[in-house]
């Protein structure tokens, strides 16, 4: 009796429910739906891939050799930033951002080679914040990957304009171009777990993703492309000031000697050539596939469940990116075969052996001292520097007693003998070929 009343005392003094707010309850249909396996099979069954045997047990042919790839990724890109790191010649603004180049290439396959571990019957399994953790994660290192080619042609570029390769607030430069290429990454990455997205609105919902809005995939269209229609602006204008500066030097016929120096930034032409190539010929097609998406309806194009294998098409720009920006020089080639093999390097009488790639060098160095003094960019002097040290050595030549060798040195007034032509003789000194 006692126990019945005092129920019935605490229900009379029991709180009702809070009535919820419509932004709460919002937030708590998305967690559960955030939470639920039903939602994935929902869309993939809306979009028509569950009929792909991809989604039946075990990995497929292609999702192995995908896997090999993105292996040969990973370790390529390792060894490439191991040499950076190892190498302090390597420690200087430019090569950090292609060893930022490089870890997001590096990261790219890893994530890649994830996604293909947990795809095909193990999508089928997943929630939709995992689902959207593993697309994510591919979203944002490949955008870093593209993003960092940006930065480089940035810090290229600006360094050309200024003709200061070694001014002082270049590093401060090189940090924000670092971070700003990682926050916009990782901002455009979780754009839809954020709430960018088709769940709730299948008939927005993309047939290559079917949890992203098309809407978002668009987006992801337009920003990449703007990424790559500026580094051809920048390279092309890039181009524009060395080709103006070579044209300048040989009408000038005391300056042969750095019109000829100066023609051999001219095989810059061949990295950049290379460069946009390869990253038109890797991207546009993922470009175009995805526009595809966005215009066709569901169940409608056969092509956008072949997805494997555009994807797969832009990740070798982060096979090849370590390649073109990296073993085209000298010094780099040379810090990995001594990472990797050492004994490589030397020929039977003990002689470092010559290491060269003809079609890419786009090196001006004939040394290894001068190989680096530009950190590894490749620019030219300008001309009012020139006409100083034109001018030093109009004043002191006729002090000056040649000694036997070569090549002579002129550093305002100081003459030394001098084995070769440096490639950098931008920092108070020019070099001449005696007569």
């Amino acid at each position: 009796m006692v126990t019945e009343s005092s129920h019935a005392a605490y229900a009379a003094v029991a709180p009702s429910a809070i009535p919820m707010s419509p932004s709460t309850g919002n937030l708590l249909r998305m967690f559960r739906e955030y939470q639920s396996n039903a939602v994935i099979l929902q869309h993939y069954n809306y979009t028509g891939k569950l009929k792909e045997n991809k989604y039946k047990e075990g990995l497929k042919p292609e999702a192995i050799a995908f896997l090999l790839v993105c292996l040969l990724i990973v370790v390529e890109n390792a060894v490439v930033l191991l040499a950076i790191w190892k190498n302090k010649k390597f420690h200087v603004p430019m090569y950090y951002l292609l060893g930022n180049l490089t870890l997001s290439d590096l990261l790219a396959g890893f994530t890649y080679m994830v996604n293909l571990i947990t795809s095909g019957a193990n999508t089928l399994n997943m929630t939709p914040v995992l689902w959207f953790l593993r697309e994510g994660g591919v979203f944002i290192m490949l955008a870093a990957s593209v993003i960092s080619l940006l930065a480089i042609a940035i810090e290229r570029h600006v360094t050309m304009v200024r003709m200061k390769p070694y001014q002082g607030d270049k590093q401060g430069r090189m940090f924000a171009l670092i971070g700003a290429s990682w926050v916009l990454s990782v901002f455009l990455g979780v754009l839809p777990v954020l709430g960018w997205n088709c769940m709730g609105q299948l008939s927005q919902c993309s047939t290559v993703l079917p949890l992203y809005a098309k809407s978002y995939i668009l987006f992801c269209i337009t920003i990449f492309s703007a990424i790559l229609m500026s580094i051809v602006v920048l390279y092309v204008r890039i181009f524009r000031i060395v080709k103006s500066n070579t044209q300048r030097l040989a009408s000038v016929p005391q300056r042969k000697g750095l019109y000829r120096k100066s023609q051999k930034y001219m095989a810059l032409l061949k990295t950049v050539t290379i460069v946009l190539g390869v990253f038109i010929a890797c991207w546009l097609p993922l470009f175009i596939f995805l526009l595809l998406d966005f215009c066709c309806p569901a169940k409608s194009c056969e092509v956008l469940f072949k997805a494997d294998y555009f994807l797969g098409i832009a990740m070798f720009n982060s096979l090849l990116n370590p390649i073109i920006y990296t073993l085209t020089s000298k010094d780099m080639r040379k810090a990995i075969i001594r990472l990797l093999c050492r004994p490589c390097l030397l020929t039977k009488d003990g002689q470092v052996k010559k290491i060269g790639i003809p079609f890419l060098e786009c090196s001006t160095s004939k040394t290894d001292a001068a190989s680096h003094r530009l950190e590894g960019l490749e620019t030219t002097v300008s001309s009012a520097h020139n006409d100083m040290l034109l001018r030093a050595w109009s004043i002191h030549t006729q002090s000056l007693q040649p000694k036997p060798c070569n090549f002579y040195h002129v550093s305002f007034g100081q003459h030394r003998c001098w084995g070769e032509v440096r490639s950098a003789d931008i920092r108070g000194s020019v070099g001449w070929r005696r007569s």
